[in-house]
């Protein structure tokens, strides 16, 4: 797996699978969440494992702002989220995460550290690709 992919957690997975069944609903993604400790001290991406259960640094989480499917397949769903220009001021974002409406982190991507500005806000982004 490429260094800096981002994955469907081992819950989400286990969430979908036991929803095709029909033993349990599959809950909404609802919130993403950005955190600082996504990269070694190199500053480069850790990988994600697909074991994650949370972010390793978490340091903000708000809800989904809108979601809309890139492809007519209707296959990837593309959430939308935005730090506004007062939060997370001065901080390095190196991974963010997507998690269910019961809490759950369903999926997970760290990157490069990306530097926040106090009077811009930054609009993230991220797909779950079936």
């Amino acid at each position: 797996m490429a260094e800096n992919m981002g994955v469907i957690t081992a819950v989400g997975r286990r969430k979908l699978c036991m929803a095709l069944a029909g033993d349990a609903s599959l809950p909404v993604i609802a919130r993403m969440a950005w955190g600082n400790g996504g990269v070694d001290e190199s500053g480069q991406p850790l990988g994600a494992t697909g074991n994650e259960i949370g972010l390793y640094n978490e340091l903000l989480v708000k809800d989904i702002e809108s979601h809309e499917y890139t492809n007519t397949e209707q296959t990837t769903c593309r959430y939308a989220a935005t730090l506004e220009a007062n939060e997370l001021s001065g901080e390095e974002i190196s991974e963010m995460g997507l998690y269910d409406a019961e809490g759950d982190l369903i999926a997970y991507r760290n990157f490069l550290r990306k530097g926040k500005d106090a009077d811009i806000p930054q609009i993230y982004n991220m797909d779950t690709i079936f």
